[in-house]
């Protein structure tokens, strides 16, 4: 379908947005980044205080936006982003809790503290696709995770954890049912990516969802205060760099 611009819950002008945006939840973590990575970065949305930036990093122009919490706040604002302002490629970057996956199948899927996982597919507990009568899969851009392969052997890291997460409609979920769900490979939980990656296949767009892991859901345990927003800043760091790298191989 055709949105039209600016929308209800976005004041920007059509060509104010740039083909690339990076979403955090928080839309503050939007402004954190436009403030310590963007050069020549203006405020295009302030809407609901959902901010959003348009400013350039490494002389390519990139967006970075809120999208709020949970399924729905995401599927309004990416959905806006690719079908009114004609976005390509949205990257999320948000945090995620651990399962521990104790219980995982293939060692590599264990996750720790710190990890970036990166999210190729997703199961759920919303009904997101069903109530809009949608036939897609919502699975990872394979545009950027390749990019987002290539960019990891770069840096040499081996924090960086690629797989199933869980898309929850509920934030205080029951500790049995976080026991049942780290029986089955899922490499974090988190409440935003089954509507990023539905909208990106809807609208034939690319979607890749990254997140640190800030918390140990089930033995109850954090990074420290100090510590999160280094992991933070080096996953922000990881998406801006993907960003980069796909407009040196679109242009």
């Amino acid at each position: 379908m055709k949105i039209n611009t600016p929308t209800p819950h976005n004041n920007a002008k059509f060509g104010e947005i740039a083909k690339t945006v990076l979403m955090p939840g928080d839309p503050l973590r939007a402004k954190y980044i436009a403030q310590n990575y963007l050069e020549d970065a203006k405020l295009y949305n302030d809407i609901r205080g959902m901010l959003g930036y348009t400013g350039k990093y490494k002389g390519v122009t990139i967006s970075v936006q809120g999208s709020g919490m949970g399924v729905p706040s995401m599927g309004i604002y990416s959905k806006e982003l690719f079908e009114g302002y004609d976005v390509d490629n949205i990257i999320r970057i948000g945090s995620a809790g651990s399962l521990d996956n104790d219980n995982a199948s293939d060692i590599s899927k264990s996750v720790n503290l710190g990890d970036i996982v990166v999210a190729s597919d997703v199961i759920t507990d919303s009904n997101y696709i069903e109530a809009n009568h949608y036939n897609v899969k919502p699975i990872a851009s394979e545009k950027l995770l390749n990019i987002l392969k290539e960019k990891s052997k770069d840096k040499d890291k081996d924090n960086i954890k690629i797989g199933t997460v869980y898309t929850s409609d509920t934030f205080y979920m029951e500790h049995y049912l976080l026991e049942e769900m780290s029986k089955k490979d899922v490499m974090g939980v988190e409440m935003e990516t089954l509507a990023l990656y539905t909208n990106a296949k809807v609208a034939n767009k690319n979607a890749l969802a990254l997140f640190t892991v800030t918390d140990k859901l089930l033995r109850g345990i954090s990074v420290p205060a100090d510590k999160r927003q280094n992991g933070l800043n080096e996953m922000i760091e990881l998406a801006l760099d993907i960003a980069v790298q796909l407009e040196k191989e679109e242009n």
